[in-house]
């Protein structure tokens, strides 16, 4: 999910058409995406061979992006992609709470999907399993050109988020199979990369810890390795990041690692760390921390920033995972079976009902767009057409011509919506 990447607008122009936009958005977000697997009849299969596109198993019409992407009704997409089904949320402005509203977007995406393969199920006769594969967290990169340089690059974040986050992050959402936790550069965004977690409330808390993290280290004068020496925070000696499998980035494997951390035990002091977090805690006597110990240790520095973004049943969540007071994944004897049957072993029940959470602005904004709401601005009635990306909504005027506007336009006018 680009989070302000601009398409070339497909359709031919029309004299009149206004599709100049406003470019990238404004307000710093966050997204998701998940990647699943399909079996049907018991076996593994291309979604894009069965079906394919995913308006072929969706009983209602729905609002056309690009390729196989069709826009979902609460502002997400649904996908094929290489053999997967990847369902993503829409871009959500970064504020209180905005990690709960992203895992609430994404888990309604999940539902509204097996619900409609359960549609065809009953039609068919046939089956069909999602089993979760990856889940990718992205948040914005907005540090003004004029405030980077060689020492603040996204690269440069990129590679030393890789040596802090991955410990709390696979104490919150990976499981005994996983294999690693990546951190990618993509221009205007931090991307993560990890294992599909099958729990709502325990994908919402690692998408709280890493917007917490990313968005408070986006603000040190320096991204260099250093950094974490110079203020003590605990690395493990020996580990050594590997350039990430897909695209640029690098990843934290399992054998990146004198040991796998995914298949040891969490609170097991098995960990040596670099010598610098001793000597910046000389009144810590122990010579072996376990994951748990490290995890605590590093989301401590952050937990103003953490708590900044986070929801009051989230921020407990973390605290009880990570202190060991509730169970993390790791903690089980191996994966669980949730990831076999994604919606049906576990399913969104409404965690965060709008009554207590309400959406974003941009959320409302895509909402009312993709249901075909008209928009009146100026004695004027827009009919949306469809999506410029994810930041920009294209309309038609009564005349017939285009015109685009982007979301935070859109966004201080959501009450000219009929």
């Amino acid at each position: 999910m680009n989070l302000a990447k601009k398409p070339i607008d497909p359709l031919p122009h029309a004299k009149g058409d206004d599709l100049t936009g406003a470019g990238p958005l404004k307000l710093a977000a966050i997204g998701l995406e998940s990647e699943f697997g399909l079996v049907v009849d018991g076996q593994e299969a291309k979604p894009e061979d069965v079906f394919g596109t995913p308006q072929q198993f969706i009983r209602e019409k729905l609002m056309h992006r690009q390729g196989t992407s069709y826009h979902l009704p609460n502002g997400g997409a649904v996908y094929f992609d290489t053999g997967v089904i990847e369902i993503a949320t829409p871009v959500i402005e970064i504020a209180p709470e905005c990690a709960a509203r992203a895992g609430r977007s994404l888990w309604e995406g999940i539902r509204f999907v097996r619900e409609e393969l359960d549609a065809w199920e009953a039609r068919t006769g046939r089956t069909a399993r999602l089993v979760g594969f990856s889940t990718h967290y992205n948040v914005s990169f907005d540090v003004p050109a004029a405030a980077q340089g060689s020492h603040r690059t996204v690269e440069k974040l990129a590679h030393l988020l890789v040596h802090l986050l991955p410990v709390p992050a696979m104490l919150l959402g990976a499981n005994k199979r996983s294999t690693g936790i990546g951190v990618r550069p993509r221009g205007n965004r931090i991307e993560i990369t990890a294992d599909f977690t099958p729990s709502p409330a325990l994908m919402i808390a690692t998408a709280t810890l890493i917007t917490g993290v990313v968005r408070h280290i986006m603000q040190w004068p320096s991204y260099e390795l250093d950094e974490l020496d110079r203020r003590g925070l605990p690395v493990i000696e020996g580990f050594v990041p590997m350039k990430h499998t897909s695209r640029q980035g690098w990843l934290a494997r399992k054998d990146c690692y004198p040991q796998n951390p995914f298949a040891a035990d969490p609170n097991a002091r098995l960990w040596t760390v670099r010598p610098a977090y001793h000597a910046r805690h000389p009144a810590d006597p122990r010579t072996h921390l376990s994951l748990r110990d490290i995890a605590v240790l590093n989301t401590r520095r952050f937990r103003r920033s953490i708590r900044r973004f986070c929801d009051p049943f989230t921020l407990r969540l973390i605290n009880d995972v990570l202190l060991a007071r509730a169970p993390s994944l790791l903690d089980l004897a191996d994966r669980p079976d949730a990831y076999e049957h994604v919606g049906r072993i576990v399913s969104w029940d409404d965690l965060f009902p709008e009554a207590l959470l309400a959406r974003s602005r941009y959320e409302r904004v895509l909402i009312r767009a993709i249901a075909g709401r008209k928009l009146r601005l100026g004695g004027e009635v827009f009919t949306p057409l469809r999506l410029r990306g994810w930041a920009e909504v294209l309309f038609r005027r009564p005349d017939g011509t285009r015109q685009a506007f982007s979301l935070d336009f859109l966004a201080d006018r959501l009450d000219a919506w009929r």
